[in-house]
């Protein structure tokens, strides 16, 4: 019986797909073509959806994930990477869990594995549309409206599947989604804290450092300035200051583990395990889910119990007359309290909220550290296929595997715990970017750095380059 990763080869076959570059690209038409997809993604995120009121400049309640997935409400860009991440997330599931057979060290398993990823990709984005219409996110709308809505978001989902694929084939320096999420908490940081948009419900602008100036200069006490929920106000933003130094010194942290080259006489080596194992994929792929909870759930209530009169459907998902999240519903504990004042108020739905964040957090980190190649016994293959070994041992893949035994599944468990407790702990100060956003640009800050290093290392001595793993 065929797998059903052969069974999808046809369709990954008429796929659209950008090929590998024929030639070397230079460092600087790398740096030209990540420019031009990050142009698209900014020109696309101020383009209105057509047939939908443009609702930009205002202040989102849940507008944490928007920043994860570098979406902006009532643009071209209104389902940001959600799709990308959510079928990412669901093809992660189904390998970890064995549902679907794939080896990832057969090239061909691994072409076929990406392909349908892409389809899912593309099938999430119709859905997504799709639970975005049907939970009145466009409020009303005819037939032909909804089509259009519909064909607009398909076409632009799978021009950002093209553009991150452009990115990573080696046209471009890094990911595109790595490079949209950036981008993205980079503007909604400077616009929570910089924004004049304004007064708000307060009476001053929406922006933290703007309304801090004003509450000075108006001679109120300043400690409103800190606290002025929703809106951002300086506890988020000191929050943000914490968390990205914090996250900065979590990624300088490593263990190394010493080597020996058994081609080159013994000559010894330390290869490096981060403390942040598995990086920050634990809580994209948990925000993901969450993300998701919360678009089927607002479609579950518009259309079967916006009266609150389902009991079965109240464990799931129950809002207020102003669209506000209720305690004792599913969605309420995995929405996190955004303020000091909201934790002081019901700290039970914040024990909660930190509770399921981590364990997903840790679930999400163990399963992605078997499917993508990092598990003691893959990393002590491609150690062993290198030509490397422990000091002191044989050359074994199975020697190697229990020395990193000691360290990786630690290691994997640790990471996750830490990474979800920073991103909670840095949504209840309210942290401007939210602390999920704050801890991918510093990930992805830190990826970018090491790249161009690389880069520029191998134009500056072209016989590194083979040894940097470029062709």
């Amino acid at each position: 019986m065929p797998r059903f990763l052969e069974l999808m080869d046809p369709l990954v076959r008429r796929l659209p797909e950008i090929p590998k570059p024929q030639r070397k690209v230079s460092l600087k038409e790398k740096a030209l073509w990540t420019i031009l997809a990050l142009s698209i993604y900014l020109i696309m995120a101020e383009i209105p959806l057509y047939g939908v009121p443009f609702s930009g400049g205002t202040f989102e309640q849940f507008l944490i994930y928007r920043i994860i997935f570098a979406s902006k409400k009532g643009t071209l860009m209104d389902l940001g990477i959600g799709p990308i991440v959510t079928a990412g997330l669901i093809m992660q599931i189904l390998a970890g869990s064995k549902i679907l057979n794939v080896n990832m060290s057969n090239p061909k398993d691994r072409g076929l594995f990406t392909g349908t990823q892409k389809i899912f990709a593309i099938v999430m984005t119709v859905v997504e549309a799709v639970a975005f219409l049907l939970g009145g996110s466009y409020g009303a709308t005819t037939a032909t409206a909804s089509v259009l809505i519909i064909c607009q978001l398909l076409a632009v989902g799978i021009l950002v599947l093209l553009l991150d694929e452009m990115v990573q084939k080696g046209w471009g320096l890094g990911s595109g989604i790595s490079l949209f999420i950036l981008a993205g908490v980079a503007q909604q940081v400077v616009w929570l804290c910089f924004s004049p948009v304004g007064p708000v419900a307060d009476g001053k602008a929406l922006g933290a450092i703007i309304a801090f100036f004003q509450t000075i200069f108006s001679g109120e006490n300043i400690l409103h300035a800190f606290s002025r929920y929703p809106y951002p106000d300086m506890v988020g933003f000191l929050a943000m200051l914490l968390v990205f130094f914090v996250a900065v010194y979590l990624e300088g942290m490593k263990i190394e583990i010493p080597v020996a080259y058994a081609k080159y006489g013994g000559m010894r080596a330390k290869i490096p395990l981060k403390f942040l194992y598995v990086s920050n994929i634990p809580v994209i792929l948990t925000s993901a889910l969450f993300a998701n909870f919360y678009y089927f759930g607002q479609v579950i209530w518009n259309n079967f119990n916006q009266g609150n009169a389902n009991p079965w459907l109240n464990w799931l998902v129950q809002f207020d007359a102003n669209y506000t999240l209720m305690p004792g519903s599913f969605l309420y504990y995995i929405q996190p309290p955004r303020s000091l004042a909201a934790v002081a108020h019901d700290p039970f739905h914040a024990l909660i909220y930190i509770l399921i964040l981590v364990g997903f957090s840790v679930v999400f980190a163990k399963i992605w550290v078997e499917v993508s190649g990092m598990s003691a016994k893959s990393q002590a293959e491609q150690l062993v296929d290198a030509g490397l070994q422990i000091p002191g041992f044989r050359r074994s893949p199975a020697v190697i595997e229990s020395m990193l035994n000691r360290y990786i599944p630690p290691l994997t468990i640790l990471s996750g715990i830490t990474i979800g407790l920073l991103a909670g702990f840095a949504d209840m100060l309210g942290a401007i970017g939210s602390g999920i956003g704050i801890l991918l640009s510093v990930g992805i800050i830190y990826q970018y750095y090491q790249i161009l290093a690389k880069e520029q290392l191998a134009e500056t001595y072209p016989g590194l380059g083979r040894l940097l793993g470029q062709e």
